[in-house]
């Protein structure tokens, strides 16, 4: 597993939750508004997971393996998201949840 991939991975995803999430705090900006703001914020999503993935990609990991890394790193930078800017809290069974994902990962990668 490449360290640059997972890197652009987490990054890619701070940027990804902010714009899918980040906004809901904001119950009077005009549902337009949001989009654009989405989207603008997405722009430098995309333009670090395109590179994760072709790097990941190149450096030996299969679609399926980028793919199941790609979400188990969304779900970890969502948990601390949704703890520490949502203020929700984190439930024992959200934590059982994320076990069994990091489970996918290593049945993903075993040779």
């Amino acid at each position: 597993m490449n360290l640059r991939t997972i890197g652009l991975l987490i990054a890619s995803n701070c940027f990804m939750t902010f714009a899918w999430y980040g906004l809901l705090k904001e119950k009077g900006l005009p549902l337009w508004k949001a989009i654009l703001i989405s989207w603008a914020i997405a722009f430098f999503e995309y333009s670090l997971m395109v590179p994760a993935n072709r790097l990941g990609y190149l450096s030996g990991m299969t679609g399926f393996q980028l793919k199941i890394t790609q979400e188990v790193i969304t779900l970890v930078v969502f948990a601390f998201f949704a703890v520490l800017y949502l203020k929700e809290p984190l439930q024992w069974k959200y934590l059982v949840s994320f076990i069994f994902l990091i489970g996918a990962v290593y049945f993903m990668f075993k040779k």
